[in-house]
């Protein structure tokens, strides 16, 4: 943590004496109040609270609305440990500060005041404020720097998202008015296949999705090179439907199509390969929901490693397991391969590429897929209209062998491009607003599960 800037010492003038001794004889120094926060300061500096905590009560008596007076109380209250009382005399000043200078040093000394506690979260919370107020560009990067040492040292971590979608196709329905089903009873019944109507909520319904995501994880052991997490996430959405989707799907609403997922877990990191790579194992347990539904329990099981080159270049290789017990479906068993490499372009652009490869086995044939799939994503080197953009193509090839609807099985063909924006120059306590606006297309030889879907999504995201 930083130390009090001296700059916060102007304040109104009285006088008050300090007594010295001079040659032996006791003698009076007249001192003006600016005088004296100066000299606490000092005395703070050199490791000197008992009487930076008399100077700054002497203060107080002449004047209880003095910021300064407080803030000194407090930073010395904090080094004699006195911390309830310390956490006081901080929130005092906070409450009678009127500038953004005087806000961004309480807010400052009460985050100095909760890390010194262990309440480092609550730490984090006030130096986004000390950042909201800082007065100039360098108390900002004053204050970023402290949340960042803040951040490192805290076992609790949390990664909280919130976003609105307008989307076209919120329940994944089909783009096609009718489709072939059931081509074995269509034989039986009609002799050949037979195209049918499909009902409202299989065909595609635009609405409103609102999401919302956390990611928390408690580091309970850490050494320089290993670390050990307890993880648990939380996946919330719902919808609601629009006008034309209700006149699609009169009986459906919003919550037939709510989705949430959470999830319990293990991790592990380990720093290897001469320091350039890092070996990661995650394992989670967890239960989704669907319509308000129990949709499926699972367990998952992911080890990764990534390493630097001496480019500067990153590669990473995942393979993970999931074993999916179904309670509204059917069980399945897949297994994933990610392999991703990261490069930074002449132009100064950050180019990410990867290539999936996953299969499922189910007692349940229709469930029983493989696939391999191919994505990129460009961070381009400038920021355009003062945002940071990120480009991203998806392509994706998936295959059932078995399907009720058609004789050569499932196929699958799914094509995605997205753009996000991330609006830095625009933040409020540390958080930039962020826009996405994605498309996608999916191509199958059976028309039920032709797809289209085009949405734009708002959210937020921390800047630090």
């Amino acid at each position: 943590m930083g130390r009090l800037s001296r700059r916060f010492c102007l304040a109104v003038g009285v006088s008050l004496s300090l007594l010295a001794m001079t040659q032996g004889q006791a003698k009076t120094v007249k001192l003006s109040p600016d005088q004296l926060k100066a000299v606490a300061i000092q005395d703070l500096q050199l490791g000197q609270p008992e009487r930076a905590l008399r100077y700054s009560d002497a203060l107080l008596k002449r004047d209880d609305q003095d910021v300064m007076s407080h803030l000194i109380r407090a930073r010395a209250l904090r080094d004699l440990q006195q911390f309830g009382t310390a956490r006081t005399s901080a929130k005092t000043a906070w409450s009678l500060s009127e500038t953004k200078a005087e806000l961004y040093s309480s807010s400052r000394t009460m985050a100095q005041i909760l890390s010194s506690q262990g309440h480092r979260t609550r730490a984090q919370w006030w130096l986004r404020r000390a950042v909201e107020h800082a007065p100039d560009e360098r108390a900002t990067q004053q204050a970023i720097g402290d949340f960042r040492y803040v951040k490192a040292r805290n076992p609790w971590l949390a990664r909280i998202s919130f976003s609105i979608t307008p989307d076209s196709n919120i329940n994944n329905g089909s783009s096609e008015r009718s489709s072939f089903l059931n081509y074995r009873l269509s034989e039986i019944i009609a002799g050949q296949p037979v195209d049918y109507q499909l009902p409202g909520t299989a065909r595609a319904l635009s609405g409103i999705e609102y999401s919302l995501g956390l990611t928390t994880r408690y580091r309970f052991s850490e050494t320089p090179t290993q670390a050990h997490d307890i993880i648990f996430t939380a996946d919330v959405r719902h919808y609601t439907l629009s006008s034309s989707a209700k006149a699609l799907a009169p009986n459906a609403e919003g919550n037939d199509f709510a989705f949430a997922s959470y999830t319990l877990g293990y991790g592990h990191k380990r720093i290897n390969l001469d320091r350039r790579g890092e070996f990661r194992t995650v394992f989670d347990i967890g239960q989704s929901w669907y319509g308000g539904d129990e949709y499926a329990r699972f367990a998952r099981l992911s080890l990764g490693q990534s390493y630097k080159l001496q480019s500067g270049n990153r590669v990473n290789l995942r393979v993970s397991g999931e074993k999916q017990d179904g309670i509204t479906r059917s069980d399945s068993d897949t297994v994933r391969t990610d392999f991703s490499y990261t490069h930074r372009l002449q132009s100064g652009a950050l180019l990410w590429t990867n290539v999936t490869g996953a299969f499922a086995t189910s007692p349940l044939a229709l469930d029983e897929f493989h696939e391999l799939g191919l994505r990129a994503q460009l961070t381009l080197p400038k920021k355009v209209a003062g945002a940071t953009m990120h480009l991203g193509l998806w392509a994706r090839k998936r295959n059932y062998d078995f399907s009720p609807h058609h004789r050569d099985g499932r196929r699958e063909d799914r094509v995605q491009a997205d753009l996000t924006m991330v609006f830095n120059k625009v933040d409020y306590y540390g958080f930039n607003p962020t826009m996405r606006v994605t498309a996608s297309k999916t191509d199958s030889n059976i028309s039920l599960y032709d797809a289209k879907r085009f949405g734009v999504n708002f959210g937020i995201q921390s800047a630090f």
